[in-house]
């Protein structure tokens, strides 16, 4: 009699098929009912023998003889990402015993039976492997920016829409509130459209709030949410006023890019903290709009600052960082410090060769990356 933590079964990883990561539907019922019949088995060798057959449906479904796919969706019916699908049965195929072989299964199924998510997002931590475009590390390198759909390239200073999509994904449900008080050119609005998300933008400069709202409204906004970017200065319009027109008074989701000071003149107005004639103003500015946002993002809640550091006569000016510690002066916690790549830039996209000249001249080196602090909201 061989022995349960052994199995001479003819398995090859590699021979997948049909195994991109698009989905698969399945009979919930008879899927479960077979995840149930393999669990039951008495030894190892048989257990896995019935979880290469579901493989083999699962991968040939032209060949599946239990019902299990080939079927339309209804409501009797479960949809799984093929790939991962695919991984958790080879996980019971490589285990080295028994008892690990059907902790496997009963985890499986258990991800068609739970959906466990927290008050935060509508992940599902009971099938995460299926989130694996939402990005948890601290070093976030993007290749280039969505320029699909409303989002635009041409605004100076505008971020790419790939950092309000993840905040928007890890950090907010569908039908929540987003509130991004440096707007621009509607970035983040449009990303709440496309997610489901509803959102308020607030806008300094009246063109390109006008601007913004024209773009905005190109974008279809997905389950009816609501977006407005409103004209104002960050630091005193009335905030309460603008979520009141919504019918709300709290949000779900801060997210603030302000100027990197005076990296880009955004506007000759006085109000614009590109135009802070020195960084100890800057950071005053920045945190009177800090504080004027802060009583309407619900308590336990996060708000994600978008800023770079700045180069100035010579000196390396740690603008993220000394921004990090304005808003660490008030009731936050710091979750979380990513930094991005930050190379395809407008300013520096066709004169590589000139900064890197520069650089070499100046004894400095060239920047290509930009923080996203994220703090949590203590009280």
């Amino acid at each position: 009699m061989k022995s349960d933590t052994t199995t001479n079964l003819p398995f090859h990883k590699k021979e997948t098929h049909a195994t991109g990561r698009g989905k698969i539907i399945l009979n919930k019922e008879r899927f479960l009912d077979f995840l149930r019949e393999i669990t039951a088995q008495s030894d190892l060798n048989r257990l896995k023998s019935k979880t290469l057959a579901l493989r083999n449906f699962i991968t040939h479904p032209k060949e599946d003889s239990e019902g299990i796919t080939n079927i339309d969706g209804d409501g009797g019916t479960i949809s799984r990402r093929r790939d991962i699908l695919i991984s958790e049965l080879d996980q019971v195929l490589e285990a080295k015993t028994f008892e690990r072989a059907k902790y496997y299964l009963d985890r499986l199924e258990q991800s068609v039976h739970k959906i466990k998510t927290t008050k935060i997002n509508d992940i599902n931590l009971a099938r995460w492997k299926e989130y694996d475009t939402i990005i948890t590390d601290s070093l976030w390198i993007l290749d280039k920016r969505d320029n699909s759909g409303a989002h635009i390239a041409s605004y100076w200073g505008n971020f790419i829409p790939q950092i309000p999509n993840q905040l928007m994904l890890r950090y907010t449900k569908k039908g929540d509130w987003v509130l991004d008080t440096f707007v621009g050119s509607g970035t983040t609005l449009i990303e709440c459209r496309r997610l489901g998300r509803n959102g308020v933008g607030i806008e300094l400069n009246a063109e390109v709030a006008r601007q913004a709202k024209e773009l905005i409204a190109k974008e279809p906004a997905k389950d009816s949410v609501k977006t407005d970017a409103v004209i104002g200065d960050a630091r005193t319009i009335d905030i309460g006023l603008a979520l009141r027109e919504q019918n709300i008074n709290k949000v779900q989701l801060l997210i603030m890019h302000p100027p990197y000071h005076d990296i880009i003149k955004f506007s000759k107005d006085d109000n614009d903290l590109s135009n802070a004639p020195d960084t100890k103003t800057f950071l005053k500015m920045l945190g009177e709009a800090v504080d004027n946002a802060t009583p309407y993002l619900e308590r336990g809640r996060y708000f994600a600052l978008v800023i770079g550091d700045k180069y100035s006569k010579g000196e390396w000016i740690p603008l993220g960082f000394l921004s990090m510690e304005e808003v660490l002066k008030r009731d936050y916690l710091l979750k979380s410090i990513i930094v991005k790549n930050f190379d395809e830039t407008r300013a520096k996209r066709n004169q590589k060769e000139l900064w890197q000249y520069r650089a070499l001249v100046g004894g400095f080196y060239i920047f290509k990356h930009e923080y996203i602090f994220l703090f949590k909201k203590h009280k």
